[in-house]
């Protein structure tokens, strides 16, 4: 056994390169999105394990250009587990498309003494991100957060399984008055560009009808189905994503209504309900684990890149910028 250890050359082992890392700051950008805080929570806990000083920076890349940011303690971030929204603040910040704007926020990372930064939310904060990973010296990994679940690369972003949830839920009570006064409800939904989030929807409340940008909008069919509709028939649930090129709910509830005046039709526009409450448990573990997972990268060594969700599994993809 000596022998067999003495002949080991342990130059030669291959070795994950682990950064020593003192402040680890982390911020969440864009639209909130339910999971987001079992995120921060996760990398605020995973740092203090690994023996750093979490950071969050509050109110997205708007705090980090103003130098806004606060240590995390495992007493405050212990409990956000369940909550929704951004327990750090999130928003959007086109000042940020700025060389000389971008400037002043890398500053303020070098005056804050931060050694990594994590980035948290959709294709927005991503570039924000990745222009920043090209013109500062500290790794920078991105998380997946967006209700759309529209990122590149990534099977799940944090917070789509809880919006889902929250439109199928709502439309389940919007589908008791809909029976009841035998009447059509046209549900908008969000999702921007991309009708993943109203495919899903429409999938588990049972709608009726989708339509979403990613096809055609078969509204001849619809419209045949409308003139076929009977009094004291059940009501019908048509799902429709807000970027589809019909035009949104009020645009097909007033065609509906010319074309066929006599028609009980009405409209409801989810919005931000979608995005608030409790996240789901769906959520909380993919928040966790991507937000771990980020840790481990910055402190292994690994930057410009994001933690996608691959067939099961955390992946790391580059981080690319959109703008």
């Amino acid at each position: 056994m000596r022998k067999l250890v003495d002949s080991i050359n342990v130059s030669s082992l291959s070795l994950p390169t682990l950064l020593v890392m003192k402040k680890i700051a982390m911020l969440t950008s864009g639209g909130d999105a339910p999971g987001m805080n079992a995120c921060i929570r996760s990398i605020s806990l995973t740092c203090i394990h690994h023996n750093v000083l979490p950071i969050g920076i509050l109110d997205g890349y708007h705090g980090l250009i103003e130098g806004k940011n606060k240590a995390l303690t495992m007493h405050e971030v212990y409990p956000l587990i369940d909550r929704g929204g951004s327990y750090i603040g999130a928003g959007r910040c086109n000042a940020f498309l700025s060389k000389i704007t971008r400037s002043k926020a890398i500053q303020q990372i070098h005056r804050a003494k931060i050694d990594g930064l994590i980035a948290v939310g959709g294709d927005g904060t991503f570039s924000g991100a990745a222009t920043l990973c090209g013109e500062m010296n500290i790794p920078v990994i991105g998380i997946p957060s967006t209700i759309d679940n529209d990122v590149k690369g990534t099977d799940y972003c944090i917070g789509f399984d809880t919006a889902v949830n929250n439109a199928m839920n709502a439309i389940d009570k919007i589908r008791d008055t809909a029976n009841s006064h035998h009447r059509y409800f046209i549900v908008e939904v969000m999702g921007k560009q991309t009708g993943r989030l109203a495919e899903e929807i429409a999938l588990s409340s049972g709608a009726d009808f989708l339509l979403m940008p990613e096809h055609l909008s078969d509204t001849k069919k619809l419209m045949r189905e409308v003139s076929n509709f009977q009094p004291f028939q059940r009501g019908k649930i048509i799902v429709i994503a807000e970027g589809d090129e019909t035009g949104g709910a009020l645009h097909l509830l007033k065609k509906l209504q010319f074309t066929h005046p006599t028609l009980d039709v009405r409209h409801c526009v989810l919005g931000h309900i979608q995005r608030g409450g409790s996240p789901t448990a769906h959520d909380r573990i993919i928040g966790s684990n991507m937000g771990k997972k980020a840790v481990e990268w910055l402190i292994g060594g690994k930057s410009g890149v994001f933690t996608a969700f691959k067939n099961g599994k955390l992946i790391p993809l580059e981080l690319k910028t959109t703008r």
